[in-house]
């Protein structure tokens, strides 16, 4: 088929092509316009201390923006933050789910929160509930998580000081690592006194501190192999220490994360304002005629091939003339037949081949060895005048 061929179908199914797309069009006018008022509000998000700057907060990195923005999008519509909306206004989880929406504000870390209800009230309440509880959702359990570490590195170092208490009191000696330390630095000084005196010639104070040094050495004696338990106990009350500083200062860096969270301060709620038919009749009715019209060239195309397949004629039968004599149908050589003709034999009669070229819709040109078979004649008797036909 040609354009033209084209253009003459479609002309001829034109009021499908044009009534389709149309009726299309209309019922989705209709229900975008006979659909209750929707009304829509935003919440503007922005809070620069939450992403970035030390690598102790939560959102750090070149993509920090875009996972603080995923994380907000995925908490506004959690089953946890949804329930607790839905508490809070009494609007159901489904509604939540489907008016909610999350958009990022170009590469920043801010963001639109947008909800849209056919109820106006609603509006207001739901975008400040899903705001505070999302951002509480996200840092809240940053403050719960350092709480639990501080609080497991107090246990800790409470746990090495009871050991400390529990080993000095089966020892029935108090801090003996400095008592070992004073006790070197005291024998260390009687040494030198005793070397002074008996250089002086003073016997007596030799002897004294002779008696001292002794006296510290089995002091020494007594606490130099219990030392080391000792040192290995106050090392896990140093580590158990250094774990409590260091998770004290997490909870603040949680703290201060959840303070920069505060939606009174992180967070501005614009009022709810009606939804643009317009702008929602176009944007259905446009791809609703779009597709109306292809399922209408679809159907002119089924409706086209109906037709011709309905009014192609069957393939016609050979059609014998009247009268032709049965030699001419056979595709080979009659063959001669045998009777009478007029009270005698059939006889074979050959005819000549015809000159000149064959015509179309004709006879099939008789050959010089084709043989026309006569018919028998019953009767032998004279034919009756009345009978004779003309030339007889």
């Amino acid at each position: 088929m040609e354009i033209v061929d084209y253009l003459r179908v479609a002309r001829r199914r034109l009021w499908v092509l044009v009534a389709v797309p149309v009726v299309a069009t209309g019922a989705a006018a209709a229900i975008v316009l006979l659909a209750p008022q929707q009304y829509v509000g935003t919440a503007y998000v922005a809070a620069p201390a939450l992403v970035g700057g030390s690598a102790a907060q939560q959102y750090t990195g070149t993509q920090a923006a875009n996972q603080f923005v995923a994380s907000f999008a995925a908490a506004a519509t959690s089953p946890r933050v949804v329930e607790q909306v839905a508490g809070d206004t009494g609007v159901r989880p489904a509604t939540l789910r489907d008016g909610i929406a999350v958009e990022q504000v170009g590469a920043s870390s801010q963001l639109e929160l947008t909800f849209t209800t056919p109820n106006r009230s609603t509006v207001g309440p739901v975008l400040e509930s899903t705001t505070r509880r999302a951002l509480t959702f996200l840092f809240s359990s940053q403050v719960a998580i350092a709480t639990q570490q501080v609080e497991a590195a107090r246990a800790d170092v409470t746990a090495a000081t009871t050991a400390i208490s529990e080993w000095e009191r089966e020892n029935k000696v108090s801090q003996p690592d400095k008592i070992y330390q004073a006790t070197l630095n005291e024998m260390a000084t009687l040494r030198q006194q005793q070397l002074s005196m008996q250089a002086v010639g003073n016997g007596r104070g030799a002897s004294a501190a002779a008696s001292a040094i002794a006296a510290g050495q089995k002091r020494l004696d007594e606490i130099g192999p219990k030392l080391p338990d000792y040192q290995a106990l106050l090392a896990q009350r140093d580590a158990a220490t250094s774990a409590l500083a260091r998770a004290r200062e997490a909870l603040q860096g949680a703290n201060a994360q959840l303070q920069a969270a505060d939606p009174a301060q992180a967070t501005s709620i614009s009022a709810a304002a009606p939804v643009s038919r317009m702008r929602g009749l176009v944007g259905t009715a446009l791809p609703v005629g779009a597709a109306g019209l292809l399922v209408a060239v679809v159907l002119v195309a089924l409706l086209e091939l109906l037709s011709r397949q309905r009014t192609t004629p069957a393939p016609a039968a050979a059609v014998t003339p009247a009268g032709a004599p049965a030699a001419e149908l056979e595709s080979g050589p009659a063959r001669p037949a045998t009777g009478r003709v007029a009270g005698g034999p059939l006889r074979s009669v050959p005819l000549g081949k015809p000159e000149g070229p064959a015509v179309p819709g004709a006879r099939r040109p008789i050959a010089d060895d084709d043989t026309v078979t006569l018919p028998a004649i019953g009767s032998t008797g004279p034919i009756p005048p009345g009978r004779r036909g003309p030339n007889r």
